[in-house]
């Protein structure tokens, strides 16, 4: 390792990878302007420290930028440096890291700076849904910069110091920083979505490990199973107590029950995330009622109800497990969509996006609907009319139209409550309870919330080889 990489850009590399693994590439480059007497100026590495590493014994290729270094501007030959990282990246099947610390355009550079921040946008693309990619922002991240993590599958930032922007807060209209700190860590999270996790500089670093640990090194990859050594037919006793908040119910299922959640802090009501079953990575995507704090309490409650923000959030998700030929595991639990003036004005294209997405999936898709599923909203959701593979219900569940008192209202508006009370119930057995569906084909299998794990490990095993072909066609226009 150079000179170079004991800079804190270095020292970031340093904490990511596995001791004494980062190779270095590029670490003579230095621009190649001579204009407005940069040649005068010492630009090691332009800015820029690339190369590759282990991360837990698996191959990964890091970029990391120098703020001590003309503010880790972009430049030519800073974005040359990313860019051929990411064809080695692309050769050889390896998620790419950047660790972006950046003051934006070079100015002295001026279009030929334009012209690099288009060539990194152009590898990212080609890239995408080849090799994972993250980037992590520990400092200013702003303007054109800002569609690097945007174009990234997940990325990280710093907590308290990090700005990830287009626009400078101060420079919205009737906006001051003071007012909304549109660039900070918190409102990229849990406002825009774009952000899937906040912590410090060392929880960052720790958590990027995790989530490569999880992925599939490239789109091809089958190597990336762990041997399991959590009981395959383990009995989760307290599932059903989970019901509202499916990140402590998919944690409660996963092997060694671990679950890693993305995009935590925006569209609470959906959950995705990633869990290991039998030693394999399966992506998660849940409804969420309830979220509970660490104590098992309820902290916060929201809708049965599905909303714009968590059907594209969902739909992103879906879309990169299947890119990466993740199986995809939907744990059912909605009444309907969300009702609201806002939510009304996306809802539709937003439920459109997660259906296809489900629907375009060739990934193994299993759903689990554990309490109740109800409406479009419930056949958006994973349900078999879109694609789902293997569909299992809670016996307590509940599938058809609407709940079984409304129906009856609207069927037997003018009678008494006496009888629209025996007609409830009669609705709820004939035409809204798990074994209903089941009888019209739309549930496999009735299941105890206890055994959900053997059900689910059985399922992905049996379509562990699955194959499906569709029509020919460039792609989809969704």
């Amino acid at each position: 390792m150079s000179n170079t990489s004991q800079s804190l850009a270095g020292k970031r590399i340093c904490g990511l990878l596995d001791e004494n693994s980062f190779v270095e590439i590029g670490a003579n480059v230095t621009a190649r302007s001579t204009d407005f007497n940069m040649q005068q100026t010492e630009t090691p590495g332009d800015g820029v420290i690339t190369g590759y590493g282990v991360i837990a014994g698996r191959l990964v290729y890091v970029y990391s930028q120098d703020a001590s270094v003309l503010g880790g501007t972009i430049g030519e030959m800073h974005a040359k440096k990313i860019t051929a990282l990411y064809d080695m990246a692309m050769k050889m099947g390896a998620p790419v890291i950047g660790l972006l610390d950046c003051a934006g355009l070079r100015l002295q550079e001026a279009t030929d700076a334009l012209n690099a921040f288009g060539e990194i946008y152009q590898k990212q693309t080609m890239a995408s849904g080849v090799v994972p990619q993250i980037a992590a922002v520990f400092g200013r991240c702003g303007g054109g910069l800002a569609l690097v993590p945007a174009l990234a599958d997940f990325t990280f930032m710093e907590g308290t110091k990090a700005e990830l922007f287009v626009n400078t807060p101060n420079a919205l209209a009737g906006n001051t920083k003071e007012k909304c700190n549109t660039a900070s860590a918190e409102f990229q999270s849990a406002e825009t979505g774009l952000v899937d996790f906040v912590g410090s500089e060392e929880e960052i670093l720790s958590q990027i490990r995790e989530l490569v640990d999880l992925l599939p090194s490239n789109n091809e990859d089958d190597s990336y199973y762990q041997e399991c050594s959590d009981d395959l037919n383990r009995v989760c006793t307290d599932l059903a107590n989970a019901l509202g908040d499916p990140a402590v119910l998919a944690a409660d299922l996963a092997d060694g029950h671990n679950f890693l959640e993305v995009k935590k802090e925006y569209a609470k009501d959906m959950v995705t995330g990633f869990i290991r079953l039998n030693g394999a990575t399966v992506g998660v995507v849940a409804n969420r009622s309830e979220l509970y704090d660490e104590e098992g309490n309820t902290a916060e409650t929201f809708d049965c109800a599905l909303s714009a923000k968590g059907a594209v959030k969902a739909a992103e998700f879906v879309n990169f497990c299947d890119a990466f030929e993740l199986p995809v595991l939907s744990i059912t639990n909605v009444e309907g969509f969300k009702a609201s003036k806002c939510t009304e004005k996306r809802i539709a294209k937003a439920a459109a996006k997660l259906t296809y997405a489900f629907a375009n999936a060739t990934v193994p898709k299993v759903n689990v609907i554990t309490g109740k599923a109800f409406g479009s909203a419930y056949v958006a959701m994973n349900s078999k009319a879109v694609g789902a593979d293997v569909t299992f219900a809670w016996s307590q569940a509940q599938i058809g139209m609407m709940e079984p008192q409304l129906a009856a209202k609207i069927m037997y508006e003018k009678e008494s409550a006496t009888v629209i009370n025996e007609k409830a119930a009669e609705y709820a057995a004939l035409q809204s309870s798990a074994m209903a569906a089941a009888r019209r084909g739309y549930v496999d299998t009735v299941i105890e919330a206890e055994d959900t794990r053997k059900y689910v490990i059985g399922a992905f095993e049996m379509l562990f080889t699955k194959r499906e072909d569709r029509p020919s066609k460039k792609h989809g226009t969704v």
